[in-house]
């Protein structure tokens, strides 16, 4: 399966998807109460929506652990 192609996810990926984006949505509100606003809470920011991406990327292209 190509790395360059769309990945459409199955029901279960999409809720795996779910758990794993209001996970980092919780930990950015975290991120927001804590850290004054700085280049270090951007890159903070950044790095989580980066983390989100490369664990859906891996779950489009991988599937899940459980399947």
């Amino acid at each position: 399966m190509s790395t360059f192609k769309h990945h459409e996810f199955n029901e279960k990926q999409k809720s795996q998807s779910d758990i794993i984006v209001s996970s980092a949505e919780v930990f950015e509100n975290f991120i927001n109460i804590c850290c004054p606003d700085s280049r270090e809470k951007s890159l903070a920011k950044t790095n989580l929506e980066q983390a989100v991406m490369w664990a859906n990327k891996a779950i489009a292209i991988h599937g899940s652990e459980e399947e």
